[in-house]
């Protein structure tokens, strides 16, 4: 078997010490895992269970997926119990596992929306089992079933939910395959879940089966005639996934398909399916991102639109896409080691994903439009601002599974290497031949670019360091050639270590340094954060004489409430100077863009002071004199 050759440090062993971190996961600790639970409660989405183990008498409640609901909820827990035991919590949990394991029919097969009344399961669940695959989610449910059965194993040792999800997998397992139903998760999910089942027992039956639901796809035997809302490719089933070259149809559904296909692809050293995925993600990269990092950019469908259909206010960007991209970012830099994934991850973190939850931790946006007119209700369930649940809350019981794992999105290691990926505070060790090596790292990232590094080697070691030097640092959005910088000089950028300045070349966006190291080195990095002007390709005709605001990795957005209640008609001149200024007072904390009647925040902050008036891509003027009129 082979497997990913870069490497992660875990993420349950690093410490974030991180000003700007830290504070959003100790939220999400007290604030977020507490609200979803609640919700979860209070909107009979546990109740489900019960009903359906004969505990309770009544209908299903909700849409027909809700039971996944619970399933990621108990995932983000169990995640953020590897970092901070909390036994109250830990029984709380198993209380609720064991309403599941009732649910749960004797043959294995879970899903309340039918198990409640079997006569009369829920009008998207289908007649019979396994019957609208595209629509029902019975193997969507069953994928969060099993990441969160595998968190939970590995967080508390408990069995509980394990031996649920494996009596699943034996139905599952019977139910499809080359020989039996040749059918395909209408939204994928259940191969990502499979590959943890895989990875935790080492069974190749897991593994199988998640490339069985993978080979399938483009082999419709009719799926075609099943409801796909008029989008060609909605559901990823209009070509072998090998073939596949562009990204199209729902968003969250072909990202979680992407990242698993990249899984499949390291574990079984399967050439053919990493280069689809790197070439889906050139298509993503290259004509399909928003700035923000954001994905599908089209409401109907939730669905990716043609290539270059990159609209400002009526973008959708689903919170929940944002987080998919983030996870095939990090298994194709994984696979390949290349910085240019790590610069999309970034960029989707601090921009797309971050804005899809409020500072408080109870609030948040299922839609990320890029431009508001304070007006239109654009957010799910018709809202104008964040929304403390939905009738479909994927997005929020999705924030608290990805926060936890922050830790490991910043370090890895291949053999003796060992990379910087991105600029989180925190401390962890590391192993190289057998020595451990232990690391310190302290930032104002993304506010300033000051990054030092102490290494604490056990004994004398030589060894590689890489540090990641974002794309932008660099003079290049992301990569291709989709944005631009209007002044794309590389920004300045000094390497010491020990105090002693040091020449290190860029190589796949990472300078390079390999030395003995001693205990108590220092590596210095201090990086140039001049604002940006971003402009798009030509073909993104929407936003043809626009300009966008970068500082670091952070995009920015104007509000009405800082322009005089105007944002959506602001005309921005390229020799207007903008400077950054710390707001401490302002929004938890924030640094700013000002000039001459013109203010900007991060867009990851917007929305926090009431609705109104927001945009992310400004006009230009025809001549390009004088300050922004209104």
């Amino acid at each position: 078997m082979t497997d990913y050759p870069y490497r992660p440090l875990p993420f349950s062993e690093v410490a974030v010490t991180d000003g700007f971190w830290r504070s959003r996961l100790e939220i999400n600790r007290r604030v977020t895992l507490r609200a979803n639970l609640d919700k979860c409660a209070e909107t009979g989405r546990i109740d489900n269970f019960r009903k359906a183990a004969g505990e309770l008498p009544g209908p299903h409640l909700g849409i027909q997926f809700n039971d996944s609901d619970v399933f990621k909820v108990i995932e983000g827990v169990a995640l953020d119990l590897q970092l901070h035991a909390n036994p109250a919590l830990q029984a709380e949990v198993e209380t609720i596992i064991g309403h599941i394991a009732a649910a749960q029919e004797p043959d294995g097969y879970l899903y309340t929306a039918r198990t409640i009344d079997p006569d009369h399961p829920h009008e998207h669940a289908g007649r019979e089992r396994w019957s609208w695959l595209v629509v029902n989610h019975e193997l969507y449910n069953l994928g969060h079933l099993y990441e969160a059965a595998v968190a939970w194993t590995e967080a508390t040792g408990s069995r509980s939910l394990l031996d649920i999800a494996l009596r699943s997998f034996e139905l599952v397992n019977a139910t499809f395959g080359v020989d039996a139903l040749r059918e395909v998760p209408g939204h994928q999910e259940i191969e990502l879940g499979l590959v943890k089942l895989f990875r935790l027992t080492g069974e190749q039956r897991f593994l199988d089966q998640a490339r069985f639901f993978l080979d399938e796809r483009g082999h419709a035997n009719g799926r075609a005639l099943q409801t796909n809302f008029g989008i060609p490719g909605y559901m990823q089933d209009h070509l072998p996934v090998r073939e596949q070259r562009e990204a199209v149809g729902h968003a969250v559904r072909a990202a979680y398909m992407y990242a698993a296909m990249t899984d499949v692809a390291a574990l079984d050293g399967d050439g053919q399916l990493a280069g689809a995925s790197r070439a889906l993600w050139r298509n993503v990269s290259g004509r399909k991102l928003a700035l923000t990092g954001g994905i599908g950019a089209r409401h109907h469908g939730e669905s990716f639109g043609d290539d270059y259909e990159l609209p400002n206010q009526s973008a959708y960007n689903e919170t929940c896409a944002a987080i998919a991209n983030i996870f095939w970012n990090q298994r194709l830099f994984q696979l390949d080691g290349d910085a240019r994934y790590l610069d999309v991850l970034e960029r989707t973190l601090y921009n797309g994903f971050l804005a899809g939850i409020d500072l408080a931790g109870d609030r948040f946006f299922y839609v990320n439009p890029l431009a508001a007119d304070g007006v239109t209700n654009f957010n799910r369930d018709d809202s104008l601002e964040r929304q403390p649940w939905f009738g479909c809350s994927c997005c929020p019981t999705n924030v608290i599974r990805l926060l936890p794992t922050l830790g490991g999105m910043v370090y890895a290691q291949r053999d003796d290497q060992l990379y910087v990926n991105l600029f989180v505070s925190s401390q962890v060790s590391a192993s190289i031949a057998g020595v451990p090596v232990g690391l310190q790292l302290d930032t104002s990232w993304p506010w300033a670019g000051a990054v030092r590094l102490q290494l604490h080697p056990e004994r004398p070691l030589r060894f590689t360091l890489k540090l990641r030097v974002p794309g932008p640092l660099l003079g290049r959005p992301v990569p291709g050639e989709l944005y631009r910088y209007l002044d794309d000089r590389p920004a300045s950028l000094l390497l010491r270590v020990n105090g002693r300045a040091q020449t290190a070349e860029v190589q796949d966006g990472y300078l390079t340094l390999t030395r003995d190291w001693q205990r108590g080195d220092v590596v210095e990095l201090d990086m140039d954060l001049p604002v940006r002007r971003v402009v798009a390709h030509p073909k993104v005709t929407d936003l043809a004489g626009r300009v966008a605001l970068e500082r670091g990795p952070l995009v920015y957005a104007s509000e009405g409430i800082d322009n005089d209640g105007r944002a959506l008609d602001l005309v921005l001149p390229d020799d207007l100077e903008l400077q950054p200024e710390a707001r401490p007072d302002l929004i938890a904390g924030v640094t700013v863009l000002r000039a001459a009647g013109f203010m900007a925040v991060p867009y990851h902050a917007w929305g926090h002071r009431g609705a109104g008036e927001m945009n992310v891509w400004f006009e230009r003027p025809a001549t390009q004199n004088g300050h922004p009129k209104r």
